[in-house]
């Protein structure tokens, strides 16, 4: 692409005002780049943006805007065929520098230099960048597949087919209901959300399988999924023989099950008591009509509810699984159908009724049941012992019938042991035979999907056994792309939740199908067009990418080779932070390219006494915090830089060596927060940049340079508050070990 240049800075919101406009084209455009430049009082109004418009229209095609952050008025400067980089003057320039240090040199004022920096490094990036190329799919789908035929499968299935897009369902059952076929009533699922409801099974099944665009398979499971978004190869296995189909993204739907009672603690008295059972034989009890004592068949007269049993419990089911409350309270609604003068009891620990469930726990109580507060719970033979914590006194229930323990939802995904056992067998192997295991070990759950990926067969799964990606940010998201959980599967729910997630799950993949039909990236970066080159003449077969790659966008051929899947890359950069040799890039996004960013920087004498820092900030978390706290007033130094950078897994090793070897006094790296407790927007980028850090140390003492220059955090999004105080105490340190060495030379 031929590139014609332009530049344009905006002088609204203080930039006029504080700096010297003159001055900053000067140093920071025409004195090393050719940028035609202009200005205007409101550039984002339509004055603003129709001059800019008119110059795209006579052949302007790179564009350089000096004004407020990248992260506003996205929409207002979106020049479709035009490269664009926006250049942070606002929140990072005026908005964050103190008053008192704004002029603190009449010849080169901190804010000025710090302006012109940024132009630099702008317009240096934007020199190097190419028009990304859209990668096209063969033989491209949009059928969507549908795993599971419960409650959530076949809610997810309707929602496409009336999206006009075409369905295969996957049921391992014989029939289509899931956990509806074994339900006798549902909670409310609508107003005044009170009153029990029918589960609607019949009317689902009969919609779906009366789809022209949903093609059903029960007793059917997924025996492989090869490929990627938009041409997933997908072998069904059903009785015996295998179909194929071409899908283009998948609805994880595979629900939950019940927490083994077998497992349950002794004192519950389950399989020591006939008259103890779980509520989910006390729901099949009820489906059968056979709501009576298993020891003698006996009536129901007095029926006790013990919730709680094994949740919230860190050595068996560590979470609260959501629905136990209203499902009890259900079920002492079926006794008292049967007998209205039975006395039910519900013995709690916290009565947990979310969303619109409120008044079906007042009904309850209207209707007689007696809610019991107790943490220690003991089932004997006909009775239950209960400190209640309200009375403060032990209470017992004595001449019960029937004991129903609320047992907790297990997502389908729950690793067996003897899966994870197999695992670490397969760690242990590799080194064994000399090889490093991974560099972050992912878990993986039990067999639903069987997956053709070089990372595993199955979805990662959390510390739960859930499946969900990053549960803050991006719902539904799974961490391959393309997949998406929905229901219990991805965290414990009732019907009325399940459907609502079901159609988000269907929405997303209609969006993921769509995406990667036009080439673009799905999220966080949604719309992207790059995709990573690879130089593959220079690559050594060491592995690290496709080892670090934390969606399977890389397989290996027979020699070691990466092999991209360009359909499930989501454009993170870990690859080409993970690549000792730097061979892979993007168009738009390369190590050469913020290297020269870096190189950009003007970097002042030790005699000046104005130190130079880098901060290399991700652009999930730390970037929009940085804006964020701007925009509150908060200040710091102006003797900081920030370089955005995609995801912290993108991060190169060499920008640090370049930065302290050209004379910057200190490295700030800040990233997402990692873990399964709030996760890295990319899964793993964030953890890999600290654990790539944490071996620089060495080199810096062998070129005698303090490790101190060198800093890592972890910013949320919501750390915006505590921003300055990082950077200022990292300045801090900075003047305490004194200028680079390197600067003079």
């Amino acid at each position: 692409m031929e590139k014609k240049k332009a530049c344009y800075i905006c002088l609204g919101c203080g930039i006029g005002d504080k700096l010297d406009i003159d001055g900053l084209i000067k140093y920071g455009v025409d004195e090393d780049f050719s940028y035609p430049t202009k200005t205007h009082p409101i550039l984002c109004s339509p004055e603003g943006v129709e001059m800019i418009k008119k110059d795209v229209a006579e052949g302007h095609n790179c564009l350089a805007i000096a004004a407020c952050s990248p992260r506003a008025k996205y929409d207002v400067f979106d020049f479709p065929g035009a490269l664009v980089e926006r250049i942070n003057l606002r929140e990072q320039v005026i908005y964050c520098t103190p008053d008192e240090i704004e002029d603190d040199d009449e010849d080169d004022p901190a804010i000025q230099m710090l302006a012109c920096d940024y132009m630099r490094m702008g317009l240096t990036k934007l020199d190097k960048m190419e028009p990304p190329e859209p990668h096209p799919t063969e033989n491209m789908s949009k059928t969507l597949l549908v795993v599971g035929g419960g409650k959530s499968g076949m809610t997810a299935a309707r929602a496409a087919a009336k999206a006009g897009y075409e369905v295969v369902l996957v049921e391992k059952a014989d029939k289509l209901g899931g956990h509806l076929n074994t339900s006798k009533a549902s909670t409310p699922l609508s107003a005044p959300w009170r009153d029990l409801e029918p589960t609607g099974r019949d009317e689902l099944v009969a919609e779906v399988e009366g789809d022209d665009k949903i093609e059903v398979f029960v007793g059917a499971t997924t025996a492989k999924i090869a490929g990627g978004p938009g041409e997933f190869d997908v072998t069904i296995s059903q009785n015996g023989s295998t179909q194929e189909r071409r899908c283009g993204a998948i609805v994880l739907a595979t629900g939950w099950q019940p927490y083994e009672p077998e497992k349950l603690p002794p004192e519950l008295g389950y399989g020591k008591f006939p008259n103890v059972v779980t509520n989910v034989e006390f729901e099949q009890m009820a489906v059968d009509g056979n709501l009576r004592r298993p020891s003698d068949g006996g009536p129901l007269n007095n029926v006790a509810f013990i919730q709680c049993a094994g949740s919230r419990d860190p050595e068996r089911l560590p979470y609260c699984s959501a629905i136990c409350c209203q499902v009890s309270m259900k079920q002492a609604a079926y006794v008292k159908e049967v007998n209205p003068e039975a006395n039910t009891f519900i013995v709690y620990r916290d009565i947990r009724t979310p969303g619109q469930f409120e008044d079906f726990y007042r009904k309850t109580q209207e209707e007689g049941t007696i809610f019991i507060r107790a943490q220690n719970r003991t089932v004997g033979e006909g009775y239950v012992e209960a400190e209640d914590e309200l009375l403060g006194e032990t209470v017992r229930i004595e001449n019960l019938d029937l004991v129903v323990l609320a047992t907790g939802m297990v997502p389908t995904s729950n690793p067996t042991k003897e899966i994870l056992a197999a695992q670490q067998k397969k760690i242990q192997d590799i080194i064994d035979k000399g090889g490093e295991a991974p560099p972050i070990i992912e878990k993986y759950g039990f067999p639903l999907l069987n997956l053709a990926y070089r990372q595993g067969g199955e979805l990662p799964i959390l510390k739960n056994g859930f499946v969900d990606s990053n549960f803050i940010c991006f719902p539904y998201e799974s961490r391959r792309t393309g997949i998406y959980p929905c229901g219990p599967v991805r965290r414990p729910m009732g019907l009325a939740a399940a459907a609502e997630d079901a159609t988000g799950a269907a929405m997303k993949a209609i969006q993921a199908m769509e995406s990667v039909a036009l080439g673009r990236a799905v999220h966080p970066r949604y719309g992207d067009l790059s995709f990573p080159d690879f130089a593959l003449q220079r690559c050594t077969q060491c592995r690290r990418c496709t080892d670090e790659c934390p969606f399977g966008a890389l397989n290996e051929d027979e020699k070691g080779n990466p092999l991209p899947n360009p359909s499930r890359c989501r454009r993170c950069g870990t690859c080409m932070g993970a690549c000792p040799e730097r061979i892979i890039s993007f168009k738009n996004y390369s190590v050469g390219m913020v290297g020269n960013m870096i190189k950009s920087i003007e970097v002042p004498e030790e005699d000046e006494e104005k130190p130079r820092v880098l901060a290399l900030v991700c652009e999930n978390d730390a970037y929009p915090a940085l804006d964020m706290a701007a925009k509150k007033g908060y200040k710091w130094s102006p003797y900081i830089r920030f370089v955005p950078l995609r995801c912290l897994g993108s991060l190169n090793l060499v920008w640090i060596a370049d930065s302290l070897s050209s004379g910057i006094d200190g490295i700030l790296i800040l990233g997402c927060k990692h873990g399964d407790d709030y996760q890295c927007h990319f899964v793993r980028g964030s953890e890999l940049a600290t654990i790539r850090m944490s071996k620089i140390e060495e080199t810096l003492t062998r070129l005698s340079l303090e490790p101190e220059r060198i800093r890592v955090e972890q910013v949320a999004i919501t750390d915006f508050d505590k921003i300055a105080g990082i950077i200022e105490e990292f300045m801090e340190t900075i003047d305490e070990v004194g200028p680079n060495p390197f600067k003079d030379l």
